[in-house]
């Protein structure tokens, strides 16, 4: 295991099994991100993509293999420690953004900031910047219901990145957005990642998210069928 990496997975395995039958979802993957890397992971629907990236959230276990988050083996922590890796270190963004309906884009922003053992008032300063910092000082008050779709990504992303994660997860990021505002979200990633050094993992159907992409992981029945570089790809 190298230091220099800031995720690394070895023969990763998750199979489920349906009667009889056993469906490797992901089978035997490994590789490597560095820290303040770039990865989108593609692949048809099926491939194993959120599966994988279930796992290297700590969302799910795998059966056999091992990964690593910031050096430490991930799949032999209990709740507990996986919940104080999960709140300090690994930053979340889901396709449904995953918003509580009731409460502000500053409420659901600084949410993750109680768990951190911010006080209330130490966490909303710190929310209202991230949101801030995003284009959404107008919006802090209003509530999901209230706010366009590409607005409830963005308090998505700012309530990824309030506890300062080293790491950002983003599973299909763009999947309920439409071109244009898809690109916005895809470019403030891209941002996020080169001026806060954040290490960005998504699962994507998106082509558009190459452009900012270091590397591209491409799945196929739950394989690494091959990686390539932006540089590498013609856009």
């Amino acid at each position: 295991m190298s230091h220099d990496f800031a995720i690394e997975a070895r023969e990763v395995r998750k199979i489920y099994r349906l009667g009889q039958s056993a469906i490797r979802a992901v089978d035997g993957v490994s590789f490597n991100v560095g820290r303040g890397e770039y990865i989108s992971i593609m692949g048809p629907s099926g491939s194993g993509k959120t599966s994988l990236f279930n796992m290297i959230g700590g969302l799910d276990k795998p059966n056999q293999g091992t990964i690593y988050i910031d050096r430490v083996d991930i799949t032999k922590l209990d709740a507990f420690e996986l919940a104080w890796l999960r709140c300090r270190k690994v930053g979340y963004i889901f396709q449904t953004f995953n918003l509580i309906p009731t409460l502000t884009a500053l409420e659901n922003t600084a949410l993750p900031t109680a768990f951190a053992g911010l006080t209330p008032n130490q966490g909303e300063d710190k929310a209202r910047r991230m949101l801030e910092s995003i284009g959404l000082k107008r919006r802090i008050q209003h509530k999901p219901a209230q706010l366009s779709g590409g607005e409830q990504q963005r308090v998505a992303i700012a309530r990824a990145l309030v506890n300062d994660p080293s790491i950002v997860l983003a599973d299909e990021p763009t999947g309920n957005l439409d071109l244009r505002t898809g690109q916005d979200v895809i470019n403030l990633l891209g941002n996020m990642n080169r001026k806060r050094g954040v290490t960005v993992v998504t699962a994507t159907h998106d082509l558009k998210m190459i452009d900012v992409s270091d590397r591209i992981l491409y799945l196929r029945d739950g394989k690494l069928e091959r990686e390539e570089t932006r540089r590498s790809i013609a856009i």
